[in-house]
């Protein structure tokens, strides 16, 4: 017979097939990225996300057997947010100027706050997923590199991976800003960041 972990392994989210299951699960992904943004993973607990999600504990577990599960869960909805974000950005590309797409793509981090808080937090306290934070920043990189090629289709694949490099830094220190974390600061400082965001992402366009 399988032992207690192995049979722990083994279990995995349940999906669900019909609408009110599939509302619920939104929920309570969407309860769980709060309660660990606000308190961190490990003081996170089922009950509290249950009640966040207005949702019967015996649901939660219906559909998440343990925290690690849902905490798993938790990582691939993160990377189906960003490739998500990024979908809508590209859509808009054509119709926009390249101003408003550099703010879209400056505002990415901002707009997943808190899910970002939440991977922190999780990725900090589970040493297994060590790894997972450097798939999402080249995850992003892809994302924000096919936005600069769709807007600068000139640029060789190493040009626009190197712009999206400078991007990056440019939407982490805007989160920073916006969210007093621990960086240089003043009243006008975030708008003086945009403005040269979107003065060096002109200039590769040209």
């Amino acid at each position: 017979m399988p032992s207690n972990n192995t049979t722990k392994k083994l279990r995995v989210a349940l999906t669900p097939q019909r609408l009110p299951g599939k509302a619920r699960v939104a929920a309570v992904l969407e309860a769980a990225t709060a309660v660990i943004a606000e308190k961190g993973y490990d003081a996170a607990t089922m009950a509290e996300i249950a009640v966040r999600a207005r949702a019967p504990i015996g649901s939660l577990y219906r559909f998440f057997p343990n925290k690690e599960i849902l905490a798993d869960a938790l990582i691939q909805r993160y990377a189906v947010l960003i490739n998500q974000s990024f979908d809508v950005i590209d859509r808009q590309v054509a119709g926009q100027s390249p101003e408003a797409t550099a703010d879209a793509i400056l505002d990415f981090m901002i707009h997943l706050h808190d899910e970002s808080r939440a991977m922190s937090g999780l990725l900090e306290a589970r040493s297994g997923y060590s790894a997972k934070r450097l798939e999402f920043r080249k995850l992003a990189l892809k994302r924000i590199a096919k936005t600069v090629s769709l807007c600068a289709p000139a640029l060789s694949k190493g040009q626009a991976g190197d712009v999206a490099v400078i991007l990056l830094h440019n939407m982490k220190t805007m989160k920073a800003m916006k969210f007093g974390e621990n960086v240089p600061n003043s009243p006008g400082a975030a708008n003086e960041l945009r403005q040269m965001n979107r003065l060096y992402f002109a200039s590769k366009l040209k």
